[in-house]
């Protein structure tokens, strides 16, 4: 029996109704009320279960107001899960107030774990899967995007984010110029009929990607972990830090931006751009 007052954190299947739990079936059943990202979509789960318990919103939109409320009603002593539309809430979805807001108000958190589209990806994708960092979506602006991929090209570990289908060939290119011909895999409409891994460098990826086709379904990128350090060193003596930071200034940004960025771009702290920096001058 589910315990009053408590809040359980429940994953939901990603595609596949078959992957869902006995234990998130049975909670989802004696609960007093679900908290779902879209009560459409959890319906339709629902349904499929025969579980009748009630819905309400709890979104992007009305996440800050919408947890105070679900705290009170906690506080009463009612159970209550929160699903997302697919996988485990909190993931890129909603969840994170309202746990902490329980958290912080002494309410039980109990999570029922279950599918995660992006341990599923990480797992069949062949790449190392000891060190992971999963970055959510990267930025949709090219030139915000091209930054984080710099912020992240010498963290060793294989590095993880979502992206939406008409963004996709783009941010292959940015990461294939920013991170070089690194392994990758593209994961699609996992656990669906039409599920699909694509695999390759990343300028293989970006070639493959940029022939125009219109890309369907939610998207997992992977992108293989950074080299040793002498490689990461070597790779990235080959670009010119005086160069970067005079392309960055005709674009608008002062000095001291352009340096940054430019350490960024590299991988390096701005000291040890600094450093280059003098070092080239002075060559």
């Amino acid at each position: 029996m589910t315990t009053p007052g408590a809040l359980y954190i429940v994953s939901t299947p990603i595609g596949n109704l078959e992957d869902i739990t006995e234990r998130a079936l049975r909670v989802l059943k004696e609960v007093a009320l679900i908290a779902c990202e879209d009560t459409r979509h959890t319906r339709k789960l629902l349904t499929h279960y025969g579980i009748n318990t009630p819905t309400v919103s709890y979104h992007e939109h009305n996440e800050r107001e919408r947890a105070l409320e679900l705290l009170g009603r906690l506080q009463q002593g009612a159970s209550i899960a929160i699903v997302s539309d697919a996988g485990t809430p909190g993931i890129n979805d909603p969840g994170f107030r309202v746990v902490r807001l329980a958290i912080e108000n002494d309410v039980p958190v109990v999570p029922v774990p279950g599918p995660s589209a992006l341990i599923a990806a990480l797992v069949s994708s062949g790449l190392p899967t000891d060190e992971f960092f999963f970055g959510g979506f990267l930025p949709a602006k090219t030139n915000a995007r091209r930054t984080r991929l710099g912020e992240l090209r010498s963290l060793p570990a294989t590095l993880i984010f979502y992206e939406a289908p008409h963004r996709i060939a783009a941010t292959l290119k940015d990461a294939h110029e920013i991170l070089g011909p690194r392994q990758a895999v593209v994961a699609r409409e996992l656990t669906k009929m039409h599920e699909e891994f694509a695999r390759g460098t990343l300028p293989e990826l970006s070639q493959r990607f940029a022939s125009g086709e219109r890309v369907r379904g939610e998207i997992v990128l992977m992108i293989d972990r950074a080299g040793t350090e002498s490689e990461v060193i070597r790779d990235s003596a080959e670009h010119s830090v005086v160069e970067m930071v005079a392309a960055f200034e005709n674009e608008g940004l002062d000095h001291r931006a352009a340096l940054k960025k430019t350490a960024r771009a590299l991988g390096l702290t701005r000291a040890e751009a600094y450093r280059r920096l003098v070092a080239e001058r002075n060559v």
